[in-house]
């Protein structure tokens, strides 16, 4: 994600190495042949950079991350010894928090939250040979991001929600308006959702960029073309365009939001204006026993925002390490892919296994494994990305508030 978000309903249920870092963001780790290269023990370190009214994202992912930890030693850990979580230092100066952890001897790190403060963790993490698995990332640039192969992510990048925002506007009605935010968020998943509307036939009745500092011109030519959904993709500027579509007479009955525009607004627009709008949010609603879990760990956490990617991240780092028989960076990117269920060329199929008793056992008998987890499939692909992406609906109530109503899964298109 670009800012940290919470996931409304299911939320509330719920050293410095610096110049001296070895290495280089050649090559690729998650394809390379490597050699054992690990100390015995694998050390997993948080990277947490939610801030201000977002901190308690933090918590979430760090109680997620002890449960990972206290199951998988649980087990017996890697190779007889304890796996160990070392201690985070939350903030936003990440480059500091990566150093320190580098410093620390993690051979993975998990996070961060904010896409924003991917490539200056990776500037530092991938150069020392650390994997970085971020539980939140949503940013389609980092597809491409100079990691040397260091980098995953198990949340979809924004551009996946394109499928489910086309399917919601389908449900609507035939003839699709479009109205996104300038900016590469806009822009980026403005264009997925066009090319997903045009792929379902769906009409397209207006697609129209929306101007930050006057969004009005725009939502007059929607409202010229008379659709009968309006897919709203936007995100810092959202509540602007929203207000504008209401003063024009366009009904929330009508509008479907993407993630960054999905969110709680209450009295900050007029009454009824969200009434029976649509808007999703990347994740899953954790399930009962899940939530019951984290709260062994951490009894008064009060969100679960990110929590099952999180849980996800660790168990997947254990199990590439289990595979590689090795806690080094280098090995788990190596086996993150083949581990989660990904494919690249000449890979077979793995067998289908969830946690990591199971999964961890299957890969002693040298059988490949494809890790289902609390978050969904993976698959991780050739750039990290998980290819699978889950996401909550939201209804809105009269007062402008969301209710989850449903569930919904896109799936990255075969190149």
């Amino acid at each position: 994600m670009k800012h940290a978000r919470a996931v409304i309903a299911a939320s509330v249920a719920t050293i410095v190495l610096g110049a001296t870092a070895c290495g280089s963001m050649t090559g690729n780790a998650r394809t390379a042949s490597v050699q054992a290269s690990g100390d015995g023990v694998l050390k997993v370190g948080l990277l947490l950079d939610s801030s201000g009214t977002q901190d308690f994202i933090n918590s979430s992912e760090r109680a997620a991350a002890k449960l990972a930890v206290k199951q998988i030693n649980a087990t017996g850990g890697l190779k007889g010894k304890p796996v160990e979580l070392l201690p985070d230092q939350p903030g936003t100066d990440v480059k500091s928090q990566a150093n320190t952890l580098a410093a620390a001897g993690a051979d993975v790190v998990i996070g961060p939250t904010d896409s924003s403060n991917a490539t200056a963790a990776l500037d530092v993490l991938s150069r020392s040979r650390i994997t970085l698995i971020s539980p939140a990332n949503t940013a389609a640039a980092l597809s491409d991001a100079k990691s040397g192969g260091y980098y995953f992510r198990t949340q979809a990048r924004d551009t996946l929600q394109a499928q489910v925002l086309a399917k919601l506007a389908a449900g609507i009605g035939k003839s699709v308006a479009v109205l996104h935010q300038d900016g590469s968020y806009g822009s980026e998943v403005g264009d997925a959702v066009t090319a997903a509307l045009k792929a379902s036939g769906a009409g397209i009745s207006a697609n129209e960029e929306v101007k930050s500092s006057a969004p009005a011109e725009a939502v007059a030519k929607v409202k010229a073309a008379a659709p009968d959904a309006v897919i709203v993709v936007a995100r810092d500027g959202g509540q602007a365009i929203l207000a504008e579509l209401a003063d024009a007479g366009i009904p929330g009955s009508k509008l479907v939001l993407s993630d960054g525009v999905t969110g709680e607004y209450g009295t900050g627009l007029a009454a009824d204006a969200l009434k029976g709008a649509k808007g999703i949010l990347p994740g899953v609603f954790p399930t009962a026993a899940f939530q019951s879990q984290l709260l062994t760990v951490s009894p008064d956490l009060k969100d679960m925002t990110y929590a099952p990617e999180t849980y996800d991240a660790v168990m997947l780092a254990a199990l590439a390490a289990t595979a590689a028989d090795d806690d080094a960076g280098a090995s788990i990117a190596s086996q993150l892919i083949p581990v989660s269920g990904g494919t690249v060329t000449g890979m077979e199929a793995g067998v289908p296994c969830n946690g990591y008793p199971d999964c961890s056992a299957l890969l002693k008998e040298k059988k490949r494994i494809d890790y289902d987890g609390l978050s969904g499939p993976v698959n991780f692909d050739a750039n990290g990305d998980i290819t699978t992406g889950n996401y909550v609906v939201f209804t809105y109530g009269p007062d402008n508030k969301a209710a989850m109503t449903g569930t919904e899964k896109a799936t990255k298109p075969s190149s």
